[in-house]
Parts: structure tokens; sequence; C-alpha cells
């Protein structure tokens, strides 16, 4: 047994259909910046307002990318949590996040394998109740048991 699992780690003894966990986090200009630095994708639609303004989003906006990064905390941090093991993401961007914005990600379980300790996850993220980004997660859950 494994006794020293963190707080908040949902084992796959104890993940049930249905379960869902969110965050919600404001994406800052400092965000953009730093997604921008750490993942040396520069395009000028997230880090110049001039070139922004002449886009289809008529402004700035995040990377669609740093959005999905808002479930890879929800599953990391909270369901199932630290020890989890990501297997495969699905994504569709539905809408752009802009500077500013307060965005809510949310995964669902929609599917348990427990021999095989795989979670399916239902994963969207949201601004204003509008959907801006949706797909589905398969992660590897952590157990109290060794293998």
């Amino acid at each position: 047994m494994l006794d020293n699992m963190p707080r908040g780690t949902i084992c796959i003894e104890d993940i049930e259909m249905g379960m869902t966990r969110h965050l919600r986090k404001v994406v800052t200009d400092r965000d953009i910046e730093m997604f921008a630095e750490v993942s040396t994708d520069r395009n000028p639609v997230h880090l110049d307002d001039d070139y922004a303004r002449e886009t289809i989003f008529e402004g700035r906006i995040a990377h669609g990318m740093l959005t999905a990064g808002l479930i890879s905390a929800v599953i990391g941090e909270q369901l199932p949590g630290h020890g989890t093991v990501y297997m495969g993401q699905t994504l569709k961007f539905l809408g752009p996040v802009r500077p500013g914005d307060m965005v809510e990600a949310e995964v669902e379980v929609t599917g348990i394998d427990h021999a095989k300790r795989r979670v399916q996850l239902d994963c969207r993220c949201t601004v204003e109740g509008k959907k801006v980004l949706a797909g589905e997660a398969t992660v590897l859950a952590p157990s109290r048991k060794f293998d």
C-alpha cells in the first residue's frame, strides 16, 4: 500500500463515473508572455496588439495550448491528481481566449477500466459559459496497490 498518497489525489479504487473537478483562472498578459517564452511560439497573434487587431480575432488571443494546459492542471492536481500519467488527449479549439478572460477548465469521468487503471475523461474549457475548448483524455490513474 502507498501510505504517502498526496492529499487531493483520487486513486483508481475510488474513482466513480460522473465525478467532476474544475479550476478557474484569469489568463493574464504575463501568462501569455511566459507561455511564448517556454514554448518558443511567438506568433504575433498572441503578442502584438497591432498585428492581432488585423486578424479574424480582432485582437490578441492566448495560445490554445495554454488553455489546454488548464485541463492538464485539473487532471494532474485534482482528478485523478498526483501520480497520474497522461496517455492521450484530443482537443478541439472552439473559440478564442483573450487576455483578462476567466477560463473554467473542467474534467468529468466518462469511463473506467479498473483492471488497467485507465480513466476516460471528458474535458472542456469555458469563458463566460461559452465553450472554447472540448476534448477527451485517457489517463493512467494512481493506485493504493503496487502493480
